[in-house]
Order: structure tokens, then sequence, then C-alpha cells
């Protein structure tokens, strides 16, 4: 399958491989730690990135819940294997260790010539075998850092990855950081080849993972994708939701409770307890450590109302990848009707709450695009974007433009979104506005309002910005 996007994260590799191929860091080797979702596409990419490289190169992929002394034996076959150097020496040996292992990788790489060794799922490893980190940072120091080899360490749990760099771990300051990202709004456009505004719906759907968003036939309108999707049981759509979950998280945990809480909508802390507790409320000792827990592995975001005032403990919570909230919201019941040939009772169900849906989905998408179009010469001092809300959620402003954040010094600009196919954003949304801006602490009688329209604006209103889909894409190119 031709392979799409990524151009910024490509770019980003090849940097790190020019620093070996130059001699040009601190080092002779490199060390990058890529991170991100489950399903994001990290190994599709780190897979381009070798065979466009042209260099030698081996790739290892843990498997989960294996004995530690068969991964270790499939490594150094592996690594014997593969295009690298001086790999024939490698024939024949054993290891007994992960010292013993690793160390293939550096009596297979050449001293004369780059190369790029990659070990893919290293959450695996770390968690069965505890010797495995300390081995990779001896290994690291005393012979692979010294050679232009670029080592590249992947991984989807985004805690335990984060954790290989803290300050008491033993691989601490020895690899930079890359995060893979979904595939973004302006990807998502080339790729389905729809209209601006028609390609958010897309991106909202399939969160920018690649497999689905690969799955979506180019020109195909959201009706007919949906409708596709759920006359196939077997559809990515369907599946690479559940294949993500159950590979974290079980369905009788309590984190995936509590996820379902979120995506089934509920926002605040009280209702996630309420929702989560099933026949009572999940107690805070419970309920806090899994909120944490679930923000750490960028599976759940927790917002704060943005403006001059700290608010700390007005948290609202969603799913993080709209695709997730979207399969949570609408997938993972109608899949028992799907799989009986129901699927149109599945896709009724979407349709009658879709507009609602997407109205609060599309949120946070406008406000990063807004971060990357911003600060320009209209808002110089414009640098970070979010919604403002009180504790009744009356009024609730979509958009705040602030000097900074979590807790503002001035506000630059309030606004609201209006995300429908068939009214633009008119008088009446924004004398809505207009009345909620003073709500804001931090707003004065004279702060500008905005507004993000999927179907325009009315002429007349005295707005001082109006962003729309084509805007929202070119904040992605």
């Amino acid at each position: 399958m031709e392979f799409k996007g990524r151009a910024a994260d490509l770019d980003l590799l090849n940097a790190q491989l020019r620093s070996v191929t130059d001699g040009s860091g601190a080092t002779r080797g490199r060390a990058v730690i890529i991170t991100g979702r489950r399903r994001v596409g990290k190994s599709r990419l780190v897979q381009e990135f070798c065979d466009r490289s042209g260099l030698p190169y081996v790739v290892f992929q843990a498997t989960r819940g294996r004995n530690p002394a068969a991964e270790r034996e499939d490594f150094v076959a592996t690594v014997a294997s593969s295009p690298l150097g001086h790999a024939e020496l490698i024939g024949g040996l054993s290891a007994t260790d992960w010292n013993q292992a690793l160390r293939t990788v550096a009596l297979a790489t050449s001293a004369d010539g780059p190369s790029i060794a990659v070990i893919d799922e290293v959450p695996w490893l770390v968690g069965q075998d505890p010797e495995f980190e300390g081995a990779l940072q001896t290994i690291w120091d005393r012979h692979l850092s010294a050679k232009p080899v670029l080592l590249v360490l992947v991984g989807s749990d985004i805690s335990v990855m984060e954790a290989l760099q803290s300050h008491e771990r033993p691989f601490f300051g020895r690899a930079t950081k890359m995060t893979v990202q979904p595939l973004n709004l302006a990807d998502v456009r080339e790729m389905t080849e729809l209209p601006a505004a028609e390609a958010m719906d897309a991106l909202l759907i399939t969160g920018g993972f690649p497999e689905i968003v690969q799955s979506w036939r180019p020109g195909t309108s959201r009706a007919e994708f949906l409708r596709e999707a759920v006359a196939n049981p077997l559809a990515p759509l369907l599946v690479a939701g559940e294949l993500s979950l159950l590979g974290e998280f079980p369905e009788s945990s309590r984190s995936r409770a509590v996820l379902e809480a979120i995506g089934s909508g509920e926002r605040t802390y009280g209702a996630i307890a309420a929702r989560a507790g099933g026949s009572g409320v999940l107690p805070a000792g419970t309920l806090s450590p899994l909120l944490n827990a679930l923000q750490a592995k960028r599976i759940v975001a927790a917002d704060l109302p943005l403006s001059t005032k700290p608010d700390t403990k007005n948290k609202r919570y969603r799913i993080a990848d709209s695709y997730l909230r979207f399969w949570l919201a609408f997938l993972e019941r109608g899949i028992p009707l799907i799989e009986r040939g129901r699927g149109d009772l599945a896709l009724e169900r979407i349709e009658r709450s879709w507009t609602a849906w997407r109205g609060r989905a599309v949120e946070p998408v406008i406000r990063a695009a807004l971060v990357r179009l911003l600060p320009d010469d209209r808002w110089p001092d414009t640098e970070a974007v979010g919604g403002w809300w009180n504790r009744q959620n009356n009024p609730e402003v979509d958009l705040i433009g602030a000097d900074r954040e979590p807790i503002a010094g001035a506000l630059r600009f309030v606004g609201s979104i209006k995300w429908l196919e068939d009214r633009p954003f008119d008088r009446h949304d924004y004398d809505a506005l207009a009345r909620s801006v003073l709500a804001v602490p931090g707003t004065q009688v004279n702060t500008p309002l905005i507004a993000v329209s999927r179907s325009g604006v009315h002429h007349d209103l005295p707005l001082a910005m109006c962003w729309g889909p084509e805007d929202l894409v070119r904040a992605w190119r």
C-alpha cells in the first residue's frame, strides 16, 4: 500500500540520520525514542524510513508475554540474518542475558558506514526483563554510541517510553524523543480527496489513524463511508477500536469503565465517578489514580477553563483522540447489531446524534488548529487558545485567545464555534456570544469577538475575525 503523509515525521528522522552520517553529534551514534498511541502508524513510519534511507538496517519487534530467553534468541537471530555490514559474525552465537544479546548489534554494525537499528515494542521488553534497560545503557555507552549507528526505540505505552528518559532510569539523557501523532487534517484531506469541511468529518471519525483513513475511498462522503463500514463487521473502523482497547484495557477493568463513562459524554469528575461505579459512585481513591494513568497514556485529556483567574478544580475530561471517542459513543454498542446484519440500526443511531456529537468533538481540533495559525500579524501576542466555562456550564465559551496558559496574563479574543452544514454564524449566535463575554474573568467590553464557522458568517456582524474550513486545513500545511 502506498505510503502517504508523515512528511514532517520523516524529516525529523532524516535529521537524526544526517547527524550520524555527518558525525556532527556529541557522540558518533544517535538514539531516538519514538512513542505514540497504539495503531497510530509508528512501525510503518519507521519501516518506510529505513527503506528510503538506502542503508543497512535491522528491525526487531518484541512479542508481548514471551519468555525472555526465547526473546533474546529471536533478537540474535534477527541481527544475524540482517543486511548489517558484519552480520555474518553473529551466526551461531547465543545470549544468556540482554547484555550479550544487544552486544550483537555492536558486532554486526560497521564502523566505516552508517546503519540503523530498530527495536520495536520496547515496553514489552522492559516488562519481561528488569535487566533490559541497564543492558541497553551499558551497550550504548561502551559500544554503539561510538559507531555511526542510529538506534531507534519504539513503543506504544507512552508512560513507559517517557519513563525511559526519567532521571533515575539507566538510559536517561542518551536519546531524543519523538512522538508520532495521528494524521492531521491536511493529510486526511489529501488521502480522502474531500472538501475541507468534509475532511474534518473524516478526521473526527477516523481520528487520523492511518489504517482507517486508508479504508476511506477517495471522494466517498461521510454517509457512504459509514454505510459501507456498518455493513462489514471486519471494517477497520469497527475493529481498530476494540483491538486498541483490548491491547491495554480488558473489558472487566476499572480503566475500561472510566473510558466508557467519558466516551458516553460524561465530562466532570462527579459524573464520571457515578457512571463508572455501576451500582455506586466510584471512590475518589480509585478514580483519581485511574484518571491520572489514562492521562499519562494520552488516552484521556483534561481541560481547564482559560482566563486570568485560576480554576484548577473545574476540569472537563474527554477522550483525547476523536476516533476512540466516536467508537465509544457509537460503535461499541453498535457492533452486536452489525454482527447480526443490522448495521442499518447502528447507522440510524449515529445519524440521530451526529450533529450534536460533532459539535463537541470538533472543538479541540479547532483549538489545536488556531494554536498553529497564531500568533500572526493580527494577533501577535496570542499563543494559547482554549475555552471557558463556570461550574454550571452557563455560559460555556468555545474559544478564548490568550497570551499564555493555564492562567492568562491577558485575553486577546473570545469566540464561538458553529459547525453546521445548513446555517452560517448569524446574528443570534453573535448576540449569544456578546452576552457571555463579561462572564469570563479578564475580558473587557471591547474584547474582540471572533467566530469559527463551517458555513461562513452573515456579512453584517462586527466580528474581529472569522475562520472557516479552508483556514483550518491551512494550519496543518
